[in-house]
């Protein structure tokens, strides 16, 4: 059997949605031939902890810890906080969150950390890897991002010991989207773009969620047109299974976001369309599950939802999918034509009407037309039709079993062998 090293800085019990794929895989790899190892980190001082995802971890995977040397202890003494208070992403970056401070700690991030803040892994990641390279053999070396500081990670063992290396870019890495309304010093911005620049050039093949970031890419950097592929965010069928039949909790239509939500994609014209169908009569609850920015909580005050909006925080997996398969009707927005938010393959999975929203985002409208699950809705839109049209969408089962990930497994599994010989 062959072996594949999986660089990952986020994995179980860290709750973090990115380590979803990288576990997935690891599980379903070995009956496709190859066995995993996985680097990552120590100790995840910003996300969230699952422990539930530990179980799912097969056993037979060896995982090497590498202690990382995170900012956010300093980062929660500088805005004088707690040590132990929890971090949330989605505050990290507002610019509704007032505060000198809160300024200068966001440039510092935007303008320091290259290519992010967790670049204080790296020495630490290749004196791990080093050390289990120099005793295992390994066919292939699979690293995913962001953060992307992974990817240097994998760039630099595979050079080393001369072992084929496949980046997995969730996001993309120079131009990521919540850089956008943000200043980035010039030489951070060359330094970034010259480490992203060299990842792609020196990769054996480079892997993408979505066909419009690879697209993208290879526009970018010719040179990758015959070695980008994709290979989708997908969903894990396992945990499903054994899922209780939903009960509703209440008669109220649920309409349910799951995740983070950011400034940049509030929509603010879906609080408005909600209050107005509540006025007419419809009883319409919005729950939250994750973390939801400043700006956004503010849009829902100002339409008068408070009453009607419950924000449940984290939830541990299990917990969010049985809350996910008691919605009415759930959305996600999506914020550029790159980006295919994650939560959307488990939407479609629960088989519950998808509002999306997103500007130009062609990748997203053609998933939902073909799945016949949902639709797209600009941001400047309130979304009305939705809501008159929401009874009539229903899954087509043959486009969801192309994002099952044993399926998305399969196609990894056959690129890890062409590279590998």
């Amino acid at each position: 059997m062959k072996k594949v090293l999986f660089v990952t800085y986020f994995w179980p019990p860290s709750g973090k949605a990115s380590a979803h794929w990288p576990l997935s895989m690891t599980r379903h790899l070995p009956g496709l031939g190859w066995k995993s190892a996985v680097l990552t980190i120590d100790k995840d001082t910003f996300s969230q902890v699952d422990l539930s995802l530990e179980q799912a971890v097969d056993p037979s995977v060896n995982v090497l810890r590498a202690r990382s040397i995170e900012p956010f202890d300093l980062y929660r003494r500088f805005l004088g906080r707690d040590r132990s208070s929890p971090l949330v992403a989605s505050e990290a970056i507002s610019r509704d969150t007032r505060g000198l401070r809160h300024r200068i700690a966001i440039w510092i991030r935007m303008n320091l950390f290259v290519p992010d803040a967790r670049i204080g892994w790296y020495w630490t990641a290749i004196k791990a890897g080093r050390k289990f390279l120099s005793t295992t053999r390994v066919d292939a070396i699979v690293s995913v991002g962001p953060p992307h500081t992974a990817l240097l990670v994998g760039k630099a063992l595979a050079k080393q010991f001369s072992i084929p290396h496949v980046p997995v870019l969730i996001d993309p890495w120079v131009d990521i989207v919540y850089y956008r309304g943000f200043r980035r010093n010039p030489l951070t911005l060359a330094i970034d773009r010259a480490l992203e620049r060299s990842v792609m050039q020196s990769a054996d093949s480079i892997a993408f969620v979505t066909e419009t970031m690879k697209d993208d890419y290879a526009r970018k950097y010719p040179f990758l047109r015959n070695k980008a592929f994709v290979l989708p965010w997908g969903y894990d069928e396992e945990p499903f299974r054994g899922l209780a039949k939903p009960k509703r909790k209440t008669r109220a239509e649920v309409l349910l976001h799951a995740g983070n939500l950011f400034d940049y994609q509030d929509p603010q014209k879906l609080w408005t369309t909600v209050r107005r169908l509540v006025k007419a009569g419809r009883n319409i609850r919005i729950v939250f599950i994750g973390t939801v920015s400043p700006g956004v909580r503010a849009s829902i005050e100002k339409n008068d939802l408070d009453e009607r909006t419950e924000y449940r925080g984290f939830l541990p997996y299990r917990e969010m999918l049985e809350e996910l398969m008691n919605a009415s009707y759930v959305f996600l927005c999506a914020t550029e034509p790159r980006h295919v938010p994650g939560k959307l393959f488990e939407y479609l999975r629960s088989g519950k009407p998808i509002l999306a929203f997103g500007d130009d985002n062609e990748e997203v409208g053609r998933i939902l037309q073909k799945a016949g699950s949902g639709a797209l809705f600009p941001f400047s839109s309130g979304a009305e039709e939705f809501f008159r049209r929401a009874k009539r969408f229903h899954i087509r089962k043959r486009t969801l079993q192309q994002f099952e990930r044993a399926a998305i497994a399969e196609k990894l599994a056959e690129l890890l062998s062409k590279i590998s010989g």
